[in-house]
């Protein structure tokens, strides 16, 4: 399924070939069609728009997005375990579930970073990459949110996926959000506050609940509630593990 390959792309480190390339990830999604005509003219939208900007203002437009916004990580397991220990055995777990399938990452990048994940989905059969990316379903509509609030036209990757994976947030899991208080990517005393207060998890007890060592568990671990929804565990100060390549 090339179109996750385009989300994959789109969900990159923006540059000049991802740019030079809109014309062909665009002809990708009409060919296919695989995406609902609403979502699919959003994914264009989002392809016209890192066209329409400098590279380099889009790029520091995703490094305050995507790499010091917590809430917006791509990375994830920090939405399913946070920096629990579970963390690191599921990424064992995703890892072997690529070696099994075939493929190889070729970046240095975690296994759980979106981009790879999605990558993997696209070499897979159909019916097998749709019930893949519905896993996390509920991390994506929960991402399509809070991107949905920032009026951020990476929005429309996230409304692909939820649509791919037919997730839905009830009411309450989208007031929950909608209430969510925005972090200043430029206030960098709030964002080391951000850093270290509870793990961004979809519910309290996430981790600890996961008593199968499944990936296919670990990733429905995202369908519980949206952060808000109960009572979060007391804080604590974590060890963040940040993805490379970045300023």
């Amino acid at each position: 399924m090339r179109t996750l390959k385009v989300l994959s792309a789109l969900l990159t480190y923006p540059t000049a070939d991802l740019v030079t390339a809109g014309p062909e990830l665009k002809a990708v999604l009409e060919r296919e069609a695989v995406l609902p005509p609403r979502e699919r003219a959003g994914v264009s939208a989002l392809v016209d728009d890192l066209t329409a900007h400098d590279v380099y203002d889009a790029q520091e437009r995703y490094i305050l997005l995507f790499d010091r916004t917590r809430s917006l990580s791509l990375h994830l397991f920090e939405h399913v375990h946070g920096e629990s220990r579970d963390r690191g055995q599921a990424m064992v777990d995703l890892l072997k579930l690529y070696e099994d399938g075939g493929y190889t990452p070729t970046t240095a990048e975690l296994p759980d970073f979106l981009p790879l994940f999605l990558e993997y989905a696209s070499t897979l059969p159909p019916a097998e990459a749709i019930e893949l990316v519905g896993q996390p379903g509920h991390v994506f509509a929960a991402l399509r949110e809070r991107l949905a609030k920032r009026s951020s036209p990476y929005e429309a990757v996230f409304s692909a996926l939820a649509a791919i994976a037919k997730a839905r947030l009830d009411e309450a899991a989208l007031a929950a959000l909608r209430a969510e208080p925005d972090v200043d990517p430029e206030d960098l005393e709030a964002l080391d506050a951000a850093w270290e207060e509870e793990e961004v998890t979809f519910g309290p007890g996430a981790a600890a609940a996961c008593g199968t060592d499944t990936l296919a568990a670990r990733l429905r671990q995202a369908g519980r509630p949206a952060p808000g929804l109960e009572q979060p565990p007391p804080p604590r100060t974590v060890v963040t593990h940040r993805h490379s390549g970045h300023a």
